[in-house]
């Protein structure tokens, strides 16, 4: 085997891990908004308490993300992958012998735990495995696989009675935990990464300064923190609305008059036309179309929110929006994750995603969390919908400056 087909058998070996890893973190992130209802009909928690419990993993996914990432740029990507991939099948497995909200948020947390260090793994390993021409795409094409796996957890919702949501995450366990040693013996470290240590320690030998790997600090140097800021606040605000609908989107839809089954199904709409979407951005973000693809996506995500406050009470006008809102929503973050690596040289590839990944994921507690006070609070679902309007509008702003941003010439060449 020549060393050209041997590179390329290793790039579709990382490429078809990494989308089985987004894939079982889809269907792990998705099962707490889908359990729900069951989870309700047996705890019967206050509004309060669903919000905490929902918000439970995503306060994990914090701190997994942002050690996974400074960890990673000091280890490697692979230890630190297959470690988070384990850790989360396990406690995902263990969620069902919860006895009430409070257990059940608490093995949530942990399972964050695990979560955190996938995702911003799986984006730096794919964007230093495939070529310079198709990294956007690969990183969109495997961030696509989440809100498939989310769409795999709603319809499995869909087809259990809901006093039999313990099954979702025994589904949401069971794979990760039969991928992770299949990821520890095949899965080989990301080439990119090995070099960049070995060139580090040749400058380190020579007295030549070089970035710290995984320095903290780094991250806001070198003419990379207004890129910094702009990705954080568009990481925050972007999952704070994506997981408020995950988690939300279900109860809003049946209080709006929509059955269950319908809730569902459009919930299923949401994560199929979302990884639809994520998989044509990220084919775009190569070619010609990326600008006004990345404008229509993020002017499209504040008119949608609208149109679903607004959209008659009837379940297939709501069930098609909620199908392109769920195009918008998981675009705009297909996008956020194909970019993010760019801003970064490897040396801090890991904890600059990670930190970004991080305090989205301050927005993602924040999200089902504000859920939880508007719904306590007497909104209904319009003007819930409409309170998230002003959100969404200055992620949109945010987002479109850091696309500017990362078109600049110095921009790109500093992550060489």
């Amino acid at each position: 085997m020549n060393n050209n087909t041997s590179n390329a058998s290793v790039v579709r070996l990382t490429i078809v891990f990494c989308v089985l890893t987004s894939l079982c973190e889809g269907i792990d992130l998705q099962a707490a908004g889908v359990a729900a209802g069951g989870i309700i009909g047996e705890f019967s928690p206050a509004p309060d308490k669903l919000g905490t419990f929902f918000s439970a993993s995503t306060f994990g996914l914090f701190f997994g993300a942002i050690i996974g990432g400074r960890i990673a740029d000091v280890i490697g990507r692979k230890k630190v992958l297959t470690t988070s991939v384990a850790l989360f099948g396990l406690f995902s497995l263990l969620t069902p012998l919860a006895w009430d909200i409070t257990t059940l948020s608490l093995a949530r947390l942990v399972t964050g735990l695990g979560l955190g260090g996938t995702m911003p793994m799986v984006i730096a390993m794919v964007s230093e495995t495939a070529s310079a021409k198709r990294q956007s795409a690969s990183v969109a094409m495997v961030y696509s696989a989440t809100p498939f796996g989310g769409a795999i957890a709603s319809l499995v919702s869909s087809m259990i009675a809901a006093p039999q949501w313990r099954w979702i995450f025994v589904l949401g366990g069971v794979l990760p935990l039969l991928l992770a040693p299949l990821m520890m013996f095949r899965l080989e470290e990301s080439a990119a990464f090995r070099d960049a240590k070995q060139r580090a320690a040749l400058a380190s030998a020579a007295g030549t300064p070089m970035l710290k790997s995984g320095s903290f600090a780094a991250i806001f140097g070198g003419g990379r923190a207004l890129g910094t800021l702009l990705l954080w606040v568009s990481f925050f605000l972007a999952l704070l609305l994506l997981y408020l609908l995950l988690n939300w989107l279900p109860t809003l839809l049946v209080s709006d008059g929509l059955t269950r089954l319908q809730a569902a199904g459009a919930q299923v709409g949401f994560n199929i036309g979302g990884g639809l979407a994520a998989l044509l951005i990220g084919y775009l973000l190569g070619g010609r179309l990326r600008n006004a693809a990345v404008i229509l996506t993020f002017v499209a995500l504040p008119l949608l929110l609208l149109a679903l406050a607004k959209a008659p009470a009837e379940s297939g006008a709501i069930m098609a929006t909620v199908f392109l809102l769920g195009c918008a929503v998981i675009a705009a973050q297909a996008f956020l994750y194909a970019m993010a690596p760019i801003a970064y040289p490897i040396a801090i590839r890991g904890v600059g995603v990670g930190a970004a990944v991080a305090i989205g994921r301050i927005g993602s507690i924040v999200g089902p969390k504000l859920g939880g006070v508007l719904k306590a609070a007497g909104h209904g679902p319009t003007q819930l919908l409409m309170d998230l309007l002003p959100v969404v509008v200055l992620g949109s702003v945010c987002a479109l400056c850091f696309a500017w941003y990362t078109r600049r010439p110095s921009a790109i060449a500093q992550t060489n």
